[in-house]
């Protein structure tokens, strides 16, 4: 059992500096810009010391474990980094080195099951088939919990967005009817929802940029559409294109789909609130009926066996 904690104990540590390794460091920009205002050098203090040498560590671990991870669990070609690149796009992750840390991530958490796998297994002495086989599917779940958690991120950022949709459709019908144009009205709603529905509102302000650095609109909301995912904003950006095409009121067509989109949000809620009688089932059977029956049948059982143990037997 020593060995065991002691294992554990290493691989607890090992996940901590990773984390602590990949974890942002906090910049002071407001201080940097003082300072090059005044024409000082920043001093190279301690909390600089220690951001150098986390971004330094963050960059070998992913040098060292990314190509490990792209041989082992996915083509290096460009069709594959493509569509990883748009997976980790519609969970919020669009750096640069996103895709690497993603797929370095696999591996290490990889290798770190496994080692809590083996340090199991050595501590509890199990024979070797069983160990193979235990070692062998604690790594194959490490490579599995990222995209696990990926597709979870991927969800989770989906329901935001589509929760957010018919709100966000009312104020730019708004700002619409009020004299904006349809790219100030990106824009303004955008600026408007940062604190209500914050992923929506991101995702507005990128089609604004993406306008304003030249992208053609339609192009633009295309984007907006892949990188979210859902059914409602690809039929958004058709209603739009479809309108702009045809000269037909966009603030009509705006308030057309936002009230589809409440209706179906409606909808969803009533269809949830329909399911919770069956799935209220399980922990009713479960839990609560058996200690129903335990306070309602409890005394009449002790009556019942205190009398049949003072009745006299028949001879």
């Amino acid at each position: 059992m020593t060995t065991y904690y002691a294992v554990s104990g290493l691989v607890v540590v090992s996940i901590v500096l990773i984390v602590y390794a990949f974890w942002p460091a906090k910049t002071d920009d407001d201080g940097a810009i003082r300072r090059r205002m005044a024409g000082r050098r920043p001093q190279n203090n301690l909390s600089d010391l220690r951001k150098q040498a986390k971004e330094s560590v963050a960059k070998r671990v992913l040098k060292t474990v990314a190509p490990i991870a792209i041989h082992s669990s996915m083509r290096s070609d460009a069709e594959q980094m493509s569509r990883l690149r748009m997976k980790l796009a519609c969970a919020g992750l669009r750096s640069e080195s996103a895709p690497t840390a993603f797929l370095a991530s696999k591996t290490v958490v990889a290798v770190l099951l496994g080692l809590s796998a083996a340090g199991y297994v050595w501590a509890k002495g199990t024979t070797l088939p069983n160990a193979v086989g235990i070692v062998t599917t604690a790594i194959g779940l490490g490579f599995l919990a990222p995209n696990l958690w990926l597709s979870s991120a991927i969800s989770k950022r989906k329901e935001k967005i589509r929760n957010g949709l018919p709100d966000t459709l009312d104020m730019m019908v708004i700002s619409v009817e009020a004299g904006l144009g349809l790219d100030g009205a990106f824009q303004r709603v955008g600026d408007e929802m940062k604190k209500v529905h914050p992923t929506l509102s991101e995702e507005l302000q990128i089609v604004t940029l993406e306008s304003q650095m030249g992208i053609p609109r339609s192009e633009a909301l295309a984007n907006f559409a892949a990188r979210s995912g859902l059914d409602e904003a690809r039929s958004l950006v058709a209603i739009i294109n479809q309108a702009e095409r045809f000269g037909t009121s966009i603030a009509k067509a705006l308030r057309n789909q936002s009230d589809a989109l409440r209706v179906k949000r409606r909808q969803a809620a009533e269809e949830r609130a329909q399911k919770t009688t069956v799935k209220l089932m399980a922990p009713l059977i479960l839990f609560i009926f058996p200690a129903i029956l335990v306070v309602l049948a409890g005394p009449a059982a002790l009556k019942m066996i205190e009398a049949l143990s003072n009745t006299p037997s028949l001879r």
